[in-house]
């Protein structure tokens, strides 16, 4: 038995911040933008738009693709690090709007790896056979924690969400194999530092603003790329095939020198590479679910193909599934 996705939606806010909008409020170029992150546009949610609102709609939609009611569903993981609020968890708040009567309901933290890791463990549920449909979201809105006067970072995040529903299946269709990792003693190349337990709100965390993303970005670029070519050659070798057997990669939509660089270094035609990137920034946690989905709705995506998921984020986390559609 495999966890097979049945049905996949996404959802961004309908407000567009381009390049050259962000020209009139910090300095920078949409020629440098473009040549660092190949970020073109970004969507924005409007001030009355929480993270729940947008992973609801990416349910939504992905329990349509499924033809699935939301009383069939067993269990909803949400995987953000923008929740509606600290408690309840925003997969609870997804759950009770769905109408999701009889699920359990939780939120997963791993920034942008969110995705791998809930769909990792909703893949746990279905071989266990104790749940048989599993909804799997990843949602965030970075520009809530986003430093709009930092260049380095402002120019890279936008708002989204995108959803996955698992369900058990036999034969050589589904997910054949995840595989996730952490280094916490490189914590720091990523972080929203304040506005924590170990640094509580304040006047000064607000002032300084310690409660918006600081990133380290040449030392992240460096293990974003060795790590997740590592991750990607320990999925084809624990499932004995090769990068030439894989249809398409779907990769977190970080940096396009990241995506570029790990697509050179495993020899893969860069035409197999779903990137969005352009027109959606870095969605953290949302960016495969959303980049899958379009593929998928696009009709790239075929049955049979073999296709690999790789993320990397904070903590740091990276990981991967590779899935045969």
């Amino acid at each position: 038995m495999k966890a097979k996705i049945i049905g996949t939606g996404s959802y961004a806010p309908s407000t567009v911040l381009t390049n050259k909008d962000l020209e009139q409020k910090i300095d920078t170029s949409d020629k440098w933008i473009v040549e660092r992150t190949g970020v073109r546009e970004r969507r924005i949610a409007a001030k009355d738009t929480a993270t729940s609102d947008l992973a609801l709609k990416a349910a939504q939609r992905a329990l349509n693709a499924a033809d699935v009611s939301p009383s069939e569903v067993d269990l909803i993981i949400v995987g953000t690090t923008t929740p509606d609020m600290f408690f309840p968890s925003t997969a609870c708040l997804v759950l009770n709007r769905l109408g999701a009567t009889r699920a359990a309901a939780f939120d997963l933290s791993a920034a942008c790896s969110g995705f791998i890791y809930a769909l990792s463990v909703g893949e746990q549920y279905i071989l266990s056979g104790k749940y048989k449909k599993v909804l799997v979201i990843g949602a965030d809105l970075m520009s809530r924690i986003v430093n709009w006067t930092d260049r380095s970072t402002a120019v890279l995040f936008g708002d989204g969400a995108g959803a996955v529903l698992l369900a058990p299946v036999s034969g050589k269709h589904g997910i054949l194999s995840t595989h996730i990792h952490s280094d916490g003693s490189l914590w720091d190349l990523i972080a929203v530092p304040g506005g924590g337990s170990a640094d509580p709100p304040s006047e000064q965390v607000l002032v300084e603003k310690r409660n918006t993303v600081k990133m380290k970005g040449s030392e992240t670029f460096k293990a974003a790329v060795r790590t997740l070519e590592e991750v990607a050659r320990e999925t084809l070798s624990a499932n004995g095939v090769t990068v030439n057997d894989l249809a398409h990669i779907v990769p977190h939509q970080a940096n396009i020198r990241i995506i570029k660089a790990v697509a050179e270094r495993l020899d893969i035609d860069i035409d197999k590479v779903v990137v969005n990137l352009s027109r959606y920034g870095n969605t953290s946690a949302a960016s495969i679910p959303l980049a899958l989905d379009e593929a998928v709705r696009d009709g790239n995506i075929k049955e049979n193909d073999l296709i690999l998921l790789l993320a990397f984020g904070s903590g740091l986390t990276w990981g991967s599934a590779l899935i045969r559609w």
